[in-house]
């Protein structure tokens, strides 16, 4: 029902930034979370961070002082800004959407994030 497109992804150095980008559309409703989720080879999908309609945020404590979620509700865009990059990071990085009240939601398919020197 929501489609996500992510893009931002690349190849940086350690201690490097980016950021990513995720541009929502179809019918949303106004209670819905979005957030960030990565997945590197050999690993589980886990959760970086999410933002909420209301606009609190959630992190995860690998990434917190370094990443930053943010959301704009004009252009239905969620985005996830990258700072002092590690090599741990490397992963396949996934955009969600989540209805809070009905417990559906959508993924996009993913930007490849590779920290490297």
């Amino acid at each position: 029902q929501v489609q996500l497109v992510e893009s931002g992804g690349g190849l940086v150095q350690p201690g490097g930034s980016l950021r990513l980008s995720c541009v929502a559309s179809g019918r949303m409703f106004s209670i819905n979370t979005m957030g960030w989720y990565r997945q590197a080879p050999g690993k589980e999908r886990e959760l970086v961070a999410r933002i909420f309609s209301g606009g609190s945020t959630k992190y995860a404590d690998s990434v917190k002082g370094r990443f930053t979620i943010s959301r704009d509700t004009a252009t239905n865009t969620v985005y996830l800004q990258m700072n002092s990059l590690k090599l741990e990071d490397t992963a396949v990085y996934y955009c969600k959407y989540e209805e809070i009240l009905a417990g559906t939601g959508s993924w996009g398919k993913g930007t490849l994030v590779t920290v490297s020197s």
